[in-house]
C-alpha cells in the first residue's frame, strides 16, 4: 500500500538520521526502563536469558519467509522485505526504539530481458553447432520462479565477441602468460576460465592485457564437489552443484557504488560518467556452468594443460586454440533458454540442443553474446536502533546485507534470518523493560551488497565523521551457514577476545560436552607466544560489508559463520553459491537440518554484542595487536632484510616503533586491571574505552595506497607481495626488486617505511594516558 511506503520513507528519515538526530535526542536519559547507573555493566542473567530464548525453529521460519521468492537488489521482493524488516522493527511487543530506511540512487547492472545473453559454437558457414544453456535446470520447482536472474556477470559490458577457443585456467596474469609463452596467439580468441584463483573481474582485466576479446567463467567440480559431477551425486541428491548450476556475481573491480566513489549516492550527489566510470570489466564476460563447459573444454585441442590446470569433467583438458576436428558436441539435455525468433520478439521455450555433427572443423569458433545493461535504481538500508542508557552516542553496529542473486537462502537469508531472532529477543526485554543497553545498538540491513557491497558502503560515505568519532565496533554476520563442523571467525586482533569468551560460553551443536571454543580449536587452531594453543582468527578482506568499516573508517570488525570441516572438504564455498539452486530446501535438508547450527551463530553473535555494548569497560584487548606487529616484523627481517640493507634501507626505525606500541599496550593493560579492581570513576571509564575504541584508527593513512579506492588500513590494505608482512611494505618491495637503486620504485619502499612507522607511533601515543601529550 502507498501510505505503508511513505510511512517508511517518513520515519526512514528519522531513523537513519538517528545517528545523528534520534540518537542525540535520546542522549538525555528519559523513561522508567532505562537505569540511570553510570556502572551499569554486562549483566550475566540478561546474557544468559537472551542466549536460551534464540530459537532454532524461529530462525528456520525466518529463513523460509525471507528465501521464498528471488530478491535481487531493488526488485518488488527485496523491497517487500524492507518492509517486513520495519515491521518487526517497529513491533509494540518485539520492536526497537525506532526503525527506518534510507534510499540510494545506484547504478546496478542486469542482463537484457529482451535480448537474452547467449553462448554458442558456431562453424565456419556461421551455423550453430551448440548452444550452452541459458537458464538452470529446474530440478525443485524452484528454478523456474519467474523472478530468477538468469545467469550473468555484473558490470560485464555488452558485446558479441567471437574467436577460437583457449583455456586459461583460473584467468590469473600468470596464467595469461603461461600460454603466451606456449607461443599461443590469445589476440581475438574467448577464453575459458575456472572461478577460484582471483577475482571474478581480474579475470577480464588479464584477459584483456593479452588481447583476449571475451571471457567465460564456470565453476569446476573439482573445486566445488569434491569431483562428483553427475546428476545422481548432486543437488537434490546431495549438497553437490548439479551440472547446470552457474554462479553468479559482480565483475566491478571496487565496492560502493561505481558512479559516486567516496561520495553518498544521494539524489545531489555529483556523479561520474558511466562512460569514463571505471573497475568495470574491459571485454564481455559471461558465467556458465560446468555441464557446459564440459562440452567445450573436453573438445579442445592443443597442448595438454599443465597438472594443476587439471579438473573433475573426467577428460584431459587441452589448452586449445580451437575445437578437436573429431569433437564430439553431443549432450543428453536440452537448453532452457529463450528463442530469438528473427523479428526481434522473444518466445520462452525449452530450446533444444541442434544435432551434434560427427566431426568438427577445427576452425569452429565460440560467440559469446553479452546484452547486460547498466540502469540507475533505487536501493535501501534499514536500520533498527536500541538507544544506550548511559552512552547513547556509542555505537554497536550489528549488519548484514538483505538482497541476493536469486532466492539467497544461504546468501545472504541464513545471516538475516539470525538478525532477526536476536533483533527479536532483545526487543522483547527492551519492550518488558527489564534490559536496556549501556551503548546504543544499530541493526542494519544493507541494500546492493551483493554488486559491490553498495549500501554499506554508501551508509559509510554518508556518515564518514559521527561513524569514526562514535562506533566502537562492527559485527557481520553475512552467511550465518556454510554448513554444520564448526565456528569460523573473521576479525582484527582487539575482538579475538571477546569472541573466544562468547565461544567458550556456549555448548557446540550436537556436542553437548564442547563448547562451541573447545571445538573450533580441533578445527582451527595456531600456536599464541601468548596464549598456547587457541583457535585461528581469519584476516577480513573485502568479501562482505564489513570492507568500508575496517578499510575506510578503521572500526574494529568481525565476521562469524558456521562453516565445514576441511579436512572432508576441498570446496571452496558452499556449492550452491551464487545460483538457483540456493533455497531453503537446500539448507533445511544439506547444510543445517534442526537449525542448530544457526542458532549457534546466534548465540555467538549475540553473546558478542552484548559484551561490546553493555560491558563497563571494552572488552576490546588491544594488546593482541602485538602478535600480528611482531609477526609481520619478523617476516620482513627474514625475507627483506638483506634486499633492504643492500638499498640502505633500515627497518630499525619499524622495531622500536613496535616495542613502543608493545609497551603502551602492555602499560595500558595493567591501567585497565587496576580499575577493574576498584570503583572507578565514569570520566576515567570513558576515556579509557575511547583509547580502545579509536586504537583502530590510527593504522589509517589515506594517502598510503593511492592506486587503491577506500583502502586506508596500513596493516590490512591488499598484499599483492609474496612476502607476508606489512601490505604496503612487501607489495613496494615486489615492485622494486628488480629496479636500479634510487629508483622510484625504491623510494616508494622507503615512503611505505615511513608510513607504518608514523602509524604505529600514532597508535602507541593513542594508548599511553590521556593527560601525557
Amino acid at each position: 500500500m502507498p501510505w505503508v511506503k511513505v510511512l517508511g520513507g517518513v520515519v526512514g528519515a528519522a531513523a537513519l538520521l538517528g545517528l545523528g538526530i534520534i540518537l542525540g535526542h535520546f542522549a538525555i536519559p528519559k523513561g522508567a526502563n532505562q537505569p540511570a547507573s553510570q556502572e551499569l555493566d554486562l549483566d550475566p542473567e540478561i546474557l544468559e536469558t537472551v542466549m536460551g530464548q534464540l530459537d532454532a525453529n524461529r530462525i528456520r521460519e525466518n529463513l523460509r519467509e525471507l528465501s521464498k521468492e528471488p530478491h535481487v537488489a531493488s526488485s518488488p521482493r527485496d523491497e517487500a522485505l524492507v518492509q517486513l524488516l520495519l515491521q518487526r522493527w517497529q513491533d509494540p511487543d518485539s520492536g526497537l526504539d525506532s526503525a527506518g530506511t534510507s534510499e540510494y540512487e545506484v547504478l546496478l547492472s542486469f542482463p537484457s530481458q529482451e535480448q537474452p545473453n547467449h553462448v554458442d559454437v558456431v562453424g565456419p558457414s556461421g551455423d550453430i553447432l551448440f548452444t550452452c544453456r541459458r537458464s538452470e535446470e529446474n530440478l525443485t520447482k524452484d528454478q523456474e520462479a519467474p523472478d530468477v536472474l538468469s545467469p550473468y556477470a555484473a558490470y560485464a559490458p555488452p558485446g558479441t565477441p567471437q574467436g577460437l577457443l583457449v583455456y586459461a585456467n583460473q584467468g590469473s596474469e600468470e596464467d595469461f602468460l603461461y600460454l603466451y609463452n606456449e607461443g599461443i596467439n590469445l589476440q581475438d580468441t574467448i577464453a575459458l576460465t575456472r572461478y577460484g584463483g582471483v577475482g571474478r573481474g581480474a579475470k577480464a582485466v588479464n584477459a584483456a592485457k593479452y588481447g583476449v576479446a571475451g571471457v567465460l567463467v564456470y565453476t569446476d567440480p573439482g573445486d566445488i564437489n569434491d569431483g562428483k559431477s553427475l546428476p545422481n551425486e548432486t543437488y537434490p541428491h546431495s549438497w553437490g552443484l548439479p551440472p547446470s548450476g552457474v554462479e553468479r556475481g559482480s565483475y566491478f573491480e571496487y565496492f560502493g557504488d561505481p558512479l559516486t566513489p567516496y561520495l553518498p549516492a544521494n539524489p545531489s550527489s555529483f556523479r561520474l560518467d558511466s562512460a569514463n566510470a571505471s573497475g568495470f570489466p574491459p571485454i564481455p564476460t559471461q558465467p556458465i556452468g560446468f555441464e557446459d563447459a564440459k562440452v567445450l573444454l573436453c573438445n579442445l585441442q592443443g597442448n595438454s594443460a599443465p597438472e594443476d590446470w587439471q579438473g573433475a569433467l573426467g577428460c584431459e583438458y587441452n589448452l586449445g586454440p580451437g575445437f578437436r576436428p573429431d569433437g564430439n558436441f553431443s549432450a543428453d539435455r536440452t537448453a532452457s533458454a529463450v528463442a530469438v525468433p528473427s523479428d526481434g520478439n522473444t518466445l520462452p521455450h525449452a530450446l533444444p540442443l541442434l544435432p551434434a555433427p560427427t566431426s568438427l572443423p577445427a576452425t569452429s569458433q565460440v560467440n559469446v553474446s553479452v546484452h547486460n545493461r547498466l540502469v540507475l535504481r533505487n536501493s535501501s538500508n534499514v536500520l533498527g536502533i536500541i538507544r544506550g542508557a548511559v552512552e547513547p552516542d556509542r555505537y554497536v553496529i550489528y549488519g548484514n546485507h538483505r538482497d541476493s542473486w536469486v532466492h539467497g537462502a544461504v546468501d545472504p537469508s541464513s545471516g538475516t534470518s539470525v538478525l532477526l531472532e536476536i533483533s527479536r529477543v532483545l526487543g522483547t526485554l527492551l519492550k518488558k523493560g527489564t534490559w536496556r543497553p549501556r551503548r546504543s545498538i544499530v541493526f542494519a540491513s544493507w541494500g546492493a551488497e551483493e554488486f559491490g557491497l553498495i549500501g554499506s558502503t554508501e551508509f559509510t560515505e554518508e556518515f564518514f565523521s559521527k561513524l569514526q568519532e562514535r562506533t566502537v565496533a562492527y559485527i557481520n554476520v553475512d552467511i550465518s551457514v556454510f554448513a554444520n563442523a564448526t565456528l569460523r571467525a573473521q576479525g582484527t586482533p582487539p575482538v579475538q577476545s571477546v569472541i573466544f569468551s562468547a565461544a567458550k560460553q556456549i555448548p557446540a551443536p550436537g556436542r553437548s560436552s564442547l563448547s562451541i571454543y573447545d571445538n573450533w580449536i580441533q578445527y582451527f587452531n595456531r600456536s599464541s607466544p601468548v596464549y598456547g594453543l587457541v583457535p585461528s582468527l581469519g584476516t577480513l578482506g573485502a568479501g562482505s560489508d564489513y570492507a568500508p568499516f575496517i578499510h575506510f573508517l578503521g572500526i574494529s570488525s568481525m565476521d562469524l559463520a558456521y562453516t565445514y570441516d576441511r579436512s572432508k572438504t576441498s570446496a571452496r564455498i558452499y556449492p550452491t553459491y551464487h545460483t538457483a539452486f540456493d533455497t531453503f530446501d537446500y539448507v533445511d535438508k544439506f547444510v543445517d537440518p534442526g537449525f542448530s547450527s544457526h542458532q549457534a551463530v546466534a548465540r555467538t553473535a549475540g553473546s558478542v554484542l552484548l559484551r561490546l555494548s553493555d560491558s563497563l569497560f571494552l572488552p576490546l584487548n588491544v594488546s593482541d595487536y602485538s602478535e600480528t606487529l611482531h609477526s609481520f616484523l619478523q617476516a620482513a627481517q627474514q625475507n627483506l632484510g638483506t634486499l633492504l640493507e643492500q638499498q640502505s634501507i633500515s627497518l630499525g626505525p619499524l622495531v622500536t616503533a613496535v616495542e613502543k606500541f608493545d609497551e603502551a599496550a602492555t602499560a595500558l593493560g595493567q591501567h585497565i586491571s587496576a580499575l577493574q579492581k576498584g570503583t572507578p570513576d565514569p570520566l576515567q571509564v570513558r576515556m579509557l574505552n575511547d583509547q580502545l575504541m579509536l586504537l583502530e584508527r590510527t593504522f589509517l593513512n589515506s594517502r598510503a595506497f593511492p592506486d587503491e579506492r577506500y583502502y586506508s588500513h596500513v596493516l590490512w590494505a591488499p598484499r599483492t607481495g609474496s612476502v607476508a608482512t606489512f601490505p604496503g611494505l612487501s607489495n613496494a618491495c615486489s615492485r622494486a626488486m628488480n629496479t636500479t637503486s634510487g629508483s622510484a620504485a625504491w623510494a616508494e619502499v622507503q615512503r611505505q617505511l615511513s608510513i607504518l612507522v608514523a602509524a604505529l607511533e600514532g597508535a602507541a601515543a593513542t594508548l599511553r594516558p590521556v593527560a601525557e601529550l
